[in-house]
């Protein structure tokens, strides 16, 4: 097995690599006002009920949309939406209509007043089941009460940001260690 040789690194920069989770677009509405954000800070926290935890900064336009609404729908963009999520994280929603500026088209939810975003390949209504800590570190825990996904690609090519404007494509799959793998070691 290989070692590596290590050095000092700064660690407001550890996010370079800890982000691997894909950059999503999570559409918010509340009182007729409706917007979307890029987000790349989330973590899934359970299975049953599944749950998400996701970061969004209290200076940012959908963090009140969603703190008072209480809800909003994740919707997961392929790569050929790349440019469309970097330009819309660089706008506020504050004063601009996101879905008509970007040409994207909600879709009304099941579950959730929040639209779906149709040119995204998933789409996951979610509910806020805890905000213990979303005053003070911008927290939010939610629960996700329906999923919308395309039955293909099966794999879907997915970008991930790693820091400094630095973007990464979803990569190769492999089933090599599916042998090893114990799901009920989770």
């Amino acid at each position: 097995m290989k070692t590596y040789k290590k050095k000092d690194f700064p660690v407001s920069e550890i996010r370079k690599f800890l982000e691997p989770g894909p950059v999503v677009l999570v559409s918010s509405a509340h009182r007729r006002r409706t917007n979307i954000m890029t987000m790349n800070w989330h973590t899934p926290m359970e299975f049953t009920p599944s749950l998400v935890g996701c970061i969004i900064s209290n200076a940012n336009h959908s963090f009140e949309l969603i703190r008072r609404s209480r809800e909003c729908v994740i919707n997961l963009p392929t790569v050929d939406l790349a440019e469309t999520v970097v330009r819309i994280g660089n706008t506020s929603g504050r004063d601009l209509d996101k879905f008509a500026a970007f040409k994207l088209t909600p879709v009304p939810a099941t579950t959730v007043r929040a639209p779906l975003i149709a040119e995204c390949c998933a789409n996951f209504e979610c509910r806020l089941v805890d905000s213990k800590l979303v005053n003070t570190y911008n927290f939010f825990i939610f629960e996700v009460t329906k999923a919308h996904v395309a039955p293909t690609p099966r794999y879907p090519k997915t970008i991930h940001y790693r820091g400094d404007g630095t973007f990464m494509i979803s990569g190769t799959n492999t089933s090599r260690y599916r042998p090893l793998f114990q799901p009920d070691k989770l």
